[in-house]
């Protein structure tokens, strides 16, 4: 009958520690099983168990100070770099469609092929063919002036 030696377990420590990261986020178990990998390297070669759960517990730390952050901050995105959908309107340039009456609320600005409804940033009127900026979106209402 096979015998599991202490290697063997930090193996299959290891394997499944590096399983468990690719269904999770964040490269916080990577680590652990990089760690594992070098434990089983250090019982395959003889060294006792304290030496292996010292290796583990460096190694892990290692990894958790100097490795995880640098890959989280070039493997991540952060949201706030990235406009998407209608924020992405904003600072963008625009053409009235339809004159923009404060008065009798309506007002339209098309963008990029879009047509917006649309309000003046001052409470002006501003008329049909007038370039015009986004300075923000309430919704489906996105808030204009006109460009200088």
């Amino acid at each position: 009958m096979f015998e599991l030696e202490p290697y063997h377990w930090w193996l299959i420590a290891s394997v499944l520690l590096v399983l468990l990261e690719l269904v999770t986020a964040g490269f916080g178990v990577l680590g652990f099983g990089i760690a594992a990998a070098f434990s089983a390297l250090a019982a395959y070669c003889g060294l006792g168990l304290t030496w292996q759960l010292l290796i583990f517990a460096v190694g892990s730390v290692l990894f958790l100070v100097f490795v995880r952050p640098v890959a989280l901050k070039f493997l991540t995105r952060r949201e706030d770099e990235f406009k998407t959908n209608a924020d992405a309107l904003i600072g963008r340039t625009g053409l009235v469609s339809e004159t923009i009456d404060p008065q009798a609320h309506t007002g339209r600005v098309a963008i990029d092929g879009d047509d917006w409804k649309a309000v003046s940033a001052t409470g002006s009127r501003i008329e049909k063919g007038v370039e015009v900026e986004v300075l923000s979106r309430d919704s489906l209402v996105v808030t204009v002036k006109e460009k200088s």
